[in-house]
């Protein structure tokens, strides 16, 4: 193992290659070795928190809001503003800081693009390095991508606004020791996305903008805003320079949202509806409460009781406050098929009307071909304003716990489990293989659906459940299925692509994750030591 030393405090266990070189320069590695020193140790008990509050609910209480607003900015106070680029954000693309992959979202017809280092990108030491000088690149114009037939790829005039979704607090990099431990990846990201590009930003009338995953408590909103504040100190730029949305794509952090605005109002601009990993979260949170359990994934969807209450009730938090309200990510991907194509068009209109008719600012997409459907949905709605921050719903009648938790009606049906296996099982293997955003069965998976097919027969398991057809779900059942899926997915992906690929490796990881009595936090924790 090379080792590198840099002014004595970050061990990088990776060689300084060109790429290396061009983004771990003195200057850079100094910022993010001040930043390390002065705020990993207040993040570990951050987490050491998360785990002690699960911990109370495993024994059976449940989450519930705050009882003492008082010390969160009761009143009538707002965020400090948004910036004019962030004003309309109608419709977002999402994708991992892959070169082509950032071209393309910059061209798309939307108004802002989330290059993510989180989960849609598997974390390889080369993907990281690479998404900042793709960013880099980005940012200054000059990014551009030839493929093997000799096909380039390059910026078009007037790209949408940059974000950069940095890892979450539960991430190491583990390429990166200080005191002999993996620094939390979310500062690697974060000080090496601000530090190489903030004066260009500034210069084009945009600025360094984030976006915060996996965020459960205002405490947490709290440290990112201490970050931000020194970050800007050690740069003399003003106050509020650089920009946040929060991801509310946990269960805890729902109950928490003004307080999460109140912690950050001089960075926030606004919060986001992360479904898919909010369906994840209810599924962890409240593992062991046999009457919350889910039904299929596939009926899990926004009119149901408890997601309609959680859309509306950040609608109405962010909007009191002057905060964008973003809608959720539409995961289809658009057919060749023209029949096909319409069906998913249709489905995917509706579920952006129903997000749009409940006052949310803008959303999300997963794929270029998705958003001149989605953007003509927010065009009719929207009509001349940039965004809804009008829409306040405050005739709502006040949105309870009981809602928020409401348990979710339908099936868990023997298709449902077996698609489980073949999704999560493609996706693992896909993710330990470097490519953490994978198209399957016609929708874009990313960790977060992953996760609620695997915790969703862990939970069946552990509470017993039973399938439509009478049939119990038990750890032998779901090895069995497990099998006989992994021979349908040697079939579809075909005998050379399973041969060279990772598949038994990752049926062992999902089996090891589904079967064991400890429901594992993250998947990608015990996936990030299998990937390079």
């Amino acid at each position: 193992m090379t080792q590198q030393m840099v002014g004595s405090e970050l061990t990088f266990t990776q060689p300084f290659k060109t790429a290396e070189q061009q983004i771990l320069t003195d200057e850079a590695v100094e910022f993010l070795a001040e930043l390390v020193r002065k705020f990993t140790p207040q993040r570990n008990p951050l987490l050491a928190a998360r785990a002690s509050w699960q911990e109370k609910i495993d024994q059976g209480e449940l989450p519930d809001f705050m009882p003492d607003m008082s010390a969160h900015g009761d009143g009538d106070w707002k965020i400090r503003g948004v910036p004019s680029d962030l004003l309309d954000r109608r419709v977002e693309i999402t994708g991992p800081v892959e070169r082509k992959m950032v071209i393309n979202a910059l061209n798309a017809n939307v108004k802002v693009f989330m290059a993510d280092f989180e989960d849609s990108l598997a974390p390889s030491w080369e993907k990281v390095i690479d998404g900042q000088i793709n960013l880099r690149d980005a940012v200054n114009g000059t990014i551009s991508y030839t493929n093997e037939n000799g096909k380039r790829y390059q910026l078009k005039p007037n790209p949408a606004v940059l974000i950069a979704r940095v890892r979450g607090l539960h991430l190491p990099e583990k390429h990166v020791l200080w005191q002999g431990e993996a620094i939390p990846g979310g500062i690697f990201d974060f000080a090496l996305y601000f530090f190489h590009n903030y004066r260009q930003l500034l210069a084009k009338g945009s600025g360094p903008y984030f976006y915060l995953p996996k965020t459960q408590t205002w405490q947490e909103a709290a440290w990112w805003s201490d970050i931000f504040c020194f970050t800007e100190d050690r740069f003399k730029l003003p106050r509020g320079t650089i920009k946040a949305t929060v991801l509310i794509e946990t269960l805890p952090a729902v109950f928490q949202m003004d307080e999460i605005l109140y912690h950050l109002r001089d960075h926030i601009v606004g919060l986001n509806c992360g479904r898919w990993d909010y369906i994840f979260s209810y599924i962890k949170t409240l593992k062991n409460h046999g009457d919350r359990v889910l039904p299929d994934r596939q009926s899990v969807t926004m009119n149901k009781p408890f997601l309609s209450a959680y859309s509306r009730l950040l609608i109405k938090t962010c909007h009191k406050r002057g905060a964008f309200a973003m809608g959720g990510m539409a995961a289809f991907i658009p057919s060749k098929d023209p029949a096909q194509n319409e069906m998913i068009l249709s489905k995917v209109r509706a579920d952006k009307e129903l997000e749009a008719n409940n006052g949310h600012d803008g959303t999300w997409v997963a794929h270029p071909g998705l958003a001149d459907t989605v953007m003509e949905v927010f065009n009719r709605i929207l009509g001349e304003r940039q965004n809804q921050l009008d829409v306040l719903r405050e005739n709502d009648a006040p949105i309870t716990a009981a809602e928020l938790l409401q348990p979710c009606d339908g099936e868990r049906t023997e298709a449902g489990m077996r698609a489980n296996i073949r999704v999560a099982v493609q996706y693992i293997e896909a993710w330990i293989s470097g490519n953490g955003c994978v198209p399957i069965y016609g929708l874009m998976e990313d960790a977060a659906t992953a996760e609620i097919s695997r915790t969703s027969i862990w939970q069946w398991i552990h509470h017993q459940k039973s399938l439509s057809n009478g049939q119990q779900v038990t750890k032998a059942l779901f090895r069995q299925m497990l099998e006989e899926e992994m021979l349908v997915v040697r079939q579809e992906v075909g005998e050379a692509r399973y041969s060279a690929g990772r598949f038994e490796e990752a049926a062992r990881l999902m089996e090891r994750i589904t079967t064991q009595d400890e429901l594992i936090d993250f998947l990608t924790l015990p996936g990030y030591e299998l990937l390079a």
